[in-house]
């Protein structure tokens, strides 16, 4: 072979390995937050559905260890979440009371449940859908949405939360559903959930007042009389529960704040490390690639008969060398990276505590699970009901009170 001919080749690969590492791309992203939208009139306040948010499921079923997955800090966003689409929801005044509970079996007029699919500094997707008492879905749909490297940056703008976009289409959504509401079906999901609630409290007595359809869907059959004794006792225990949910509010509001600033600190990290971690697999990747060519390079001048080129390919495999070193430390330094995103995880989840809820008559120290705790709050009130009935005898007509149709 020529040996000018083989020196332009190895030149030429040489050129091409030396810039493989020096291509590295970088993307600005920059997206309009869509405004929570509010109602132009108010709505009477007898037909306003309060809405419940479960807090949501972190998603840890089926993930993978390699995955930038940590159990502390998905368990904490799941109660972090839902906390960030109360307030949007609230900010549209379309609503009742607007509350986050533990668990998704609660009976309310709007149920609304989320998954997080992806969680880092970089990117939210979550799942969510949303049910009314009666069973119909409002909403089953992914969200998304992709941080810009400015939300991270302080300034002296009001705080806005990097993934602020999601939880306001969120609720833009649900708005649009409830619009589309007449103030018939408004009235009808009130009443099922009352009847649901007083069900769950005695189903002898309230069981027939409601039917489902081959689609599950429950529909009014008749109304109890509203000066039924049990209905009354049912409304009280009713206030009780709202009223403890309400105080839970102040737990999870002082969750949100606990968690806040570590939480902030931990995603504008993830961010960063989430973003150097791409370039450093990119650039370990062309390291490689690119050494392998200059060493592949390097023997075939090696292998010359030229000096040029045997001198050409000494330094080839020599460059090629180096090259899959640095791509092998590179590899290292990702490792790195994802160790330092595990501590950070773990020093996050070591600043959530248990909290103490005050109430009028006792205190309630939640040092299980959230879920746990409501579930003996509904055995008290249980209790409470069966107390409060005592030997009250139902009258002849309980079971045959008003057909609604």
């Amino acid at each position: 072979m020529n040996k000018n001919i083989l020196c332009h080749r190895l030149t030429a690969l040489l050129i091409l390995c030396a810039i493989l590492p020096a291509c590295v791309s970088q993307t600005i992203r920059s997206a309009s937050v869509a405004n929570v939208r509010t109602v132009a009139t108010a709505i009477a306040e007898d037909l306003l559905l309060d809405v419940d948010i479960a807090i949501f499921d972190p998603g840890l079923e089926d993930y993978d260890e390699g995955q930038q997955v940590y159990p502390e800090v998905r368990n904490a966003e799941a109660s972090y979440m839902p906390n960030l689409l109360s307030e949007a929801l609230q900010n549209s005044g379309a609503w009742g009371a607007v509350r986050v509970v533990p668990a998704p079996n609660q009976i309310a007029n709007l149920m609304v449940e989320g998954e997080i699919l992806h969680s880092d500094g970089e990117e939210l997707r979550l799942h969510i859908t949303a049910a009314d008492s009666r069973g119909q879905v409002w909403l089953d749909r992914e969200y998304q949405s992709k941080a810009s490297r400015y939300a991270y940056i302080e300034t002296g703008r009001a705080y806005q939360d990097p993934f602020q976009a999601v939880y306001n289409n969120i609720a833009n959504d649900l708005f649009e559903q409830q619009q589309n509401l007449r103030s018939e079906e408004r009235e009808n999901i009130r009443l099922v959930s009352e009847l649901l609630f007083a069900r769950s409290f005695s189903p002898d007595a309230f069981d027939t007042y409601l039917a489902q359809n081959r689609k599950g869907m429950y529909h009014i059959r008749r109304l109890p009389a509203e000066d039924d004794p049990m209905l009354e006792r049912v409304r009280r225990i009713r206030d009780r529960d709202m009223l403890f949910v309400d105080t839970m509010q102040e737990y999870f509001v002082s969750f949100n704040e606990q968690m806040f600033a570590p939480y902030q600190e931990w995603r504008k990290l993830s961010y960063e490390e989430a973003i150097a971690l791409q370039e450093l697999k990119a650039e370990s990747k062309r390291r490689l690639v690119g050494g392998g060519l200059a060493v592949l390079a390097g023997i075939l001048g090696a292998s010359s008969n030229s000096s040029v080129g045997r001198a050409a390919g000494s330094v080839a495999i020599m460059g090629g060398g180096y090259m899959l070193k640095s791509g092998m430390e590179k590899r290292n330094e990702a490792e790195m990276h994802k160790e330092s995103l595990e501590e950070l995880g773990q020093s996050l989840g070591a600043e959530i505590t248990p909290q103490v809820i005050e109430l009028q008559d006792r205190t309630v120290t939640l040092s299980g699970s959230v879920e746990d705790q409501y579930a003996q709050w509904r055995e008290l009130l249980a209790e409470i009901y069966r107390t409060e009935i005592g030997e009250l005898e139902l009258p002849d007509d309980h079971a045959a009170a008003t057909d609604s149709g």
